[in-house]
């Protein structure tokens, strides 16, 4: 088996006999010596020349600054020769992934034919071994990603143990991929729709804490909304500070945290206007920033979906968006009538026809079971009722209907994204 050498030496350094053994190619038939020049350019002649073997001749230093950029982890045996290293600087390099060291002077060639073998040796075993050790782990963490998996699809499917592995196995099959594949892409799924959901939630909240801000200020059931706005203000908080801890946003780059950050200081602007005393002036500048939360909402679904690179999450955003748009036509009715707004009167229709739109393609969706079916038809039932109460808001007990049927609309909503997020078609996507 031929051998092709890579010699390469420290700038200014003076020759030595066994440095000139190697240049005159004295090692035996096996082996073929190639001049690379200056250490410090040994990641460009490694490409260039792809040898079996590294041979580093001078001072310690050099060597140290050349073989670092392989991080410990060199693809072949590097060998040095030079003066008798320190301990520190054989533990260095030894870190560093050196095979062997010989000094430059006092050997013959056969010496350090043999001596450069059981360099190339020892790097061969090592790399076995780490290669072994590699598969041992790579199983272990396998097995770490099935036992999640399982959990997943058990608390999402009500499936057992030996369910939810067949199901795991039959789609690892099906895909042609390894199991622990399958499993980490489940586990994923699950995080990126739960963020989904939860920066949807930001959405709606933006919306409902308006509403019900003006409920209270017209006398609408203002005791329950005073309550459901304390518990609505909690939950964006909660909300956000689960988006900023999530670890795949910062393995994404810089947007996803951008995009959090950036809604975290809507919010933190609505909520201290939310905090001042409530009068028509107030409420109107609320409504304000609650649309500018509802923008950096917006942006950092979209950046979520994109980033999640899964299109069966699309339902989850699509359904979670129906409990803003709910939230949002009861809001503006509120405010139509309170501050005898025309404008939000003629913006009635094309949230109304939005949420048409998104609730049939729900319905015709293939992403369907009994229990999202019959979720979907009481959400049908439930956005006649809101409607009705629209014809005749100079009417309380039509804006209180209005306010109730929103709620309602919320929770079915609520239920509905949860089925979604919880589906085999998600979580296997």
């Amino acid at each position: 088996m031929s051998i092709t050498l890579l010699v390469m030496s420290s700038p200014g350094a003076a020759p030595t006999p066994t440095q000139a053994l190697l240049r005159q190619g004295s090692l035996g038939p096996a082996w073929t010596v190639v001049d690379g020049g200056d250490c410090r350019q040994l990641m460009h002649q490694f490409k260039a020349h792809a040898p079996n073997q590294v041979v580093l001749l001078g001072v310690a230093s050099v060597v140290v600054e050349a073989i670092g950029a392989w991080n410990g982890s060199p693809p072949c045996a590097v060998s040095w020769v030079g003066a008798n290293p320190s301990q520190d600087e054989l533990t260095q390099l030894l870190d560093l992934g050196l095979s062997g060291w010989w000094p430059d002077t006092g050997l013959s060639a056969a010496a350090l034919a043999t001596g450069l073998a059981l360099d190339g040796l020892r790097w061969q075993r090592h790399a076995a071994l780490a290669q072994a050790l590699g598969q041992v782990q790579g199983q272990l963490s396998d097995r770490k990603y099935v036992d999640r998996a399982k959990g997943v699809l058990a608390q999402a499917r009500g499936l057992d143990e030996d369910e939810a592995f067949k199901l795991l196995r039959g789609a690892a099959m099906h895909a042609k991929l390894k199991i622990g594949e399958v499993s980490r892409s489940v586990i994923e799924a699950a995080a990126w729709a739960e963020a989904l959901n939860r920066a949807g939630q930001l959405r709606m909240l933006s919306q409902r804490l308006v509403k019900l801000a003006a409920q209270r200020l017209a006398g609408v059931d203002a005791h329950r909304a005073r309550k459901l706005q304390e518990d609505s203000e909690q939950r964006a908080q909660a909300n956000l500070d689960f988006l900023s801890a999530l670890p795949q946003l910062g393995a994404q780059g810089e947007a996803l945290p951008e995009a959090v950050a950036r809604a975290q200081a809507a919010w933190s602007v609505l909520q201290a206007t939310l905090a001042q005393r409530k009068s028509a002036a107030v409420l109107k500048q609320a409504d304000d920033k609650a649309d500018a939360l509802l923008m950096q909402a917006e942006a950092l679904v979209s950046e979520l979906e994109t980033a999640s690179g899964r299109r069966a999450l699309n339902v989850v955003n699509l359904c979670g968006r129906q409990r803003m748009l709910a939230q949002r036509l009861a809001k503006d009715a509120l405010l139509a009538e309170m501050l005898d707004d025309s404008a939000r009167r003629e913006g009635f229709a094309q949230l109304k026809s939005e949420f048409e739109a998104a609730l049939l393609e729900l319905e015709l969706a293939p992403l369907s079971s009994p229990e999202i079916r019959d979720a979907l038809k009481a959400a049908r039932e439930e956005w006649t009722r809101l409607l009705s109460g629209l014809r005749f808001l100079d009417k309380s007990e039509s804006r209180l209907a209005i306010s109730r049927a929103s709620e309602v609309l919320l929770e079915v909503f609520e239920g509905l994204t949860a089925l979604y997020e919880r589906s085999l078609q998600v979580i296997m996507s």
